[in-house]
C-alpha cells in the first residue's frame, strides 16, 4: 500500500513542495525541525488544505484530483492532534461512542472492548473529560480515532503537550497500538526517541519538502542520520524479551543473538519490543576480557570506520544476524587496536545500560 501525494502550496515565505510516495506498512514517521511542513503535509493529506492541481492517493482511491476532491469524512481517515479535542460535554464512553455510531456496521472492524483493553481505559468509561490525566485524554482521543475504523491513522505531534512523566506512561501503549491494530499510521514528529521507539521507516522533511523516505535501521546506520541528537548515535533493536532468571536478568532475543537486560518487574512479553542502544555505550575488544564485570559480548565484523570531532569515531559493526551495531569510541582506540572495515571483534555492552521499552528515559 503506498499513498502517494503531489501538492505545492504556499503561506507568505513559506512553500510545501512535495511529490512522493510513501510506503504505509505499519508506522512511517514525518520527520524534521519545527516549520519544516510536515503539520501542513498532514493536512493536504486529511484533506484539511485543499491546494490547486494537488493530486492524493490512497492505494486505488483518489483522494484528490484536479476534478475531484474527497472531504475528510469520505477518507476514513482518524485524526489525533497534540491537543486531544475531545467533547467537553461527553464522558469518555460519549466520546469514544461518537465516531463509532457514525460508521456503517459493515465498515466497523474495532468494538469499544476492544479499544478498552488495547489502550487501558476500561475503567474511565465513566468519567467526565475534566476528570482525566493528559494522558488519559490523549488514550481516550486515541480510542475515539480507532473507534471510527479508519484505514489511514494520522497522529500530530501526539505526546508534545504532555510533560515527561505522562509520555513515559502513554508511550508503551503507541507501542502496542502500532505493533497490534494493523491500521497504517503516519506520526508527525520532531523527537528522535518518538522515531526510534515506533517507527518502522522514516520521511524526512526540511524547508518544505521530502528529501528521502528510508528504513529506521538504514536510517540509523548513516552517520550524520538527522536522528542522533544529544545523545549521539544508537541502535535500534527488535526481538522478544523471556522472563526473569535465577540472577534477576531478562533474555532478549533478536535474531537469533541474546543480549541479557535487567528484570524491573512487569510480566513477559514475547511479542516483538524494541531496544535502544546507544554507540556510546558500546566498547570493542579484540579478544574475550576475563574477569570483567559486563555480560553481554557479542561478535561482530567491522563495516566502516566514521572519523567525526573531537577525536571520536563512529564505528558501523554487524552482529552475526546482519543487524547494525554501533559503536563511539575514540580515534586513538581505533589506532592502538588496529580496527578497520573487516576486521571482528567483540562488542561489549552493560546490562544496566539497557532498558527496555516502556522504561527507557524520554
Amino acid at each position: 500500500m503506498k499513498l502517494e501525494i503531489k501538492a505545492r502550496l504556499s503561506y507568505g515565505s513559506f512553500t510545501l513542495d512535495v511529490n512522493e510516495a510513501i510506503p504505509l506498512q505499519g508506522v512511517t514517521a514525518l520527520f524534521g525541525r519545527s516549520g519544516c511542513g510536515k503539520t501542513t503535509l498532514l493536512r493536504v493529506i486529511a484533506g484539511l488544505e485543499r491546494p490547486a492541481a494537488a493530486c492524493v492517493r490512497y492505494g486505488d482511491q483518489v483522494w484528490q484530483s484536479e476534478s475531484s476532491f474527497r472531504p475528510l469524512a469520505r477518507r476514513r481517515i482518524g485524526l489525533v492532534f497534540q491537543e486531544h479535542s475531545l467533547l467537553p460535554h461527553r464522558n469518555v464512553r460519549g466520546n469514544l461512542e461518537y465516531g463509532y455510531k457514525r460508521t456503517p456496521p459493515e465498515l466497523r472492524r474495532l468494538q469499544l472492548k476492544d479499544v478498552c483493553e488495547l489502550l487501558g481505559i476500561g475503567e474511565l468509561l465513566e468519567r467526565r473529560v475534566d476528570q482525566l490525566s493528559g494522558g488519559q485524554r490523549q488514550r481516550i482521543a486515541l480510542g475515539r480515532a480507532l473507534l471510527c475504523s479508519p484505514q489511514l491513522l494520522l497522529l500530530d505531534e501526539p505526546l508534545a503537550a504532555l510533560d515527561t512523566q505522562t509520555k513515559r506512561e502513554i508511550m508503551p501503549f503507541l507501542a502496542r497500538l502500532a505493533r497490534e491494530v494493523g491500521v497504517p499510521i503516519l506520526l508527525v514528529t520532531h523527537v528522535p526517541d518518538e522515531v526510534e521507539r515506533l517507527a518502522d521507516r522514516v520521511a524526512f522533511m526540511d524547508d518544505g519538502r521530502v528529501e528521502r523516505v528510508e528504513r529506521l535501521q538504514d536510517a540509523l546506520t548513516r552517520p550524520d542520520s538527522p536522528l542522533f541528537d544529544e545523545e549521539g548515535p544508537v541502535t535500534v533493536l527488535e526481538g522478544a524479551l523471556s522472563s526473569a532468571d535465577e540472577e534477576g536478568l531478562c533474555q532478549f532475543e533478536c535474531d537469533g543473538v541474546a543480549l541479557r537486560v535487567p528484570d524491573r518487574g512487569g510480566t513477559p512479553d514475547e511479542s516483538p519490543q524494541r531496544l535502544r542502544v546507544r554507540a556510546r555505550d558500546v566498547i570493542l575488544a579484540v579478544k574475550d576480557p576475563e574477569g570483567i564485570s559486563v555480560v553481554n559480548h557479542l561478535p561482530v565484523t567491522i563495516e566502516s570506520v566514521n572519523p567525526g570531532l573531537h577525536g571520536e569515531s563512529l564505528v558501523v559493526t554487524r552482529l552475526s544476524n546482519g543487524q547494525a551495531l554501533l559503536a563511539q569510541i575514540t580515534t586513538a582506540s581505533m589506532r592502538r587496536l588496529n580496527l578497520t572495515a573487516g576486521s571482528r571483534c567483540l562488542a561489549l555492552i552493560k546490562s544496566l545500560a539497557l532498558h527496555r521499552p516502556a522504561e527507557t528515559p524520554i
